[in-house]
């Protein structure tokens, strides 16, 4: 059972072992799976597209030894079934996908299709997930004082819009297009995310302290 990582699978595969792929770096479903000021704090992120983008069967190991994988839920902070839940999906869905389908068949674009026919498929069901791959990827790189903002979305279509001067954001400020150098002093960045014109996100605040914490330097 390969879960620090990937190497250990792999040297025991070549050792004629069967194993079992569960790395922390692609399914420890404990960890925090959207904006880290949004979900209850972890010390550790695993987003929907590294789920999927997880290879269980690396290369040049013979592939008959590589029994499956698994996904890991540990419940030191699931204080119910429904945060579980909460935890769990959408990125089981994933895990399902890397694990039954061969390699050539994933596509992240028609993964993300179904996984939102499935929301809609657990809200009748009344299943909680979490939404996410709506909330935007948030970047910052700080050199010689400079503090320059990028920002990436997992779903496709979603427009960011933001603000810096304590308004609340929506599809009339700000709309995010390309890298952003903040202010100097004490801002405060608000983004959410839109999709055809309807909010889909949740509101994402940060002060310049975080921002500067989060930075590449």
């Amino acid at each position: 059972m390969s879960w620090r990582g990937v190497k250990g699978g792999i040297e025991a595969a070549k050792m004629g072992h069967d194993v079992v792929m569960s790395p922390t770096t692609f399914a420890y479903l404990d960890y925090v799976q959207g904006e880290r000021t949004v979900d209850p704090p972890i010390y550790a992120s695993l987003r929907l597209n590294k789920c999927y983008s997880f290879e269980p069967v690396p290369d040049g190991v013979d592939a008959k030894y590589i029994l499956g994988g698994q996904g890991n839920l540990w419940t030191e902070q699931v204080p119910s079934l429904r945060h579980a839940q909460y935890m769990t999906y959408p990125r089981a869905w994933a895990l399902a996908e890397v694990y039954w389908s061969p390699k050539a068949a994933k596509s992240w674009d028609g993964f993300i299709n179904r996984v939102e026919n499935q929301f809609e498929r657990s809200d009748i069901a009344e299943v909680n997930y979490a939404k996410a791959i709506y909330d935007p990827v948030i970047k910052t790189k700080l050199k010689d004082g400079i503090l320059t903002l990028t920002i990436e979305t997992e779903a496709p279509g979603l427009e960011v819009y933001y603000t810096i001067d304590d308004a609340m954001p929506d599809k009339y400020t700000s709309k995010y297009s390309q890298p952003l150098v903040l202010p100097e002093g004490p801002i405060t960045l608000r983004l959410k995310t839109y999709r055809d014109g309807k909010p889909i996100g949740h509101l994402v605040t940060l002060k310049r302290d975080e921002l500067e914490k989060r930075a590449v330097r």
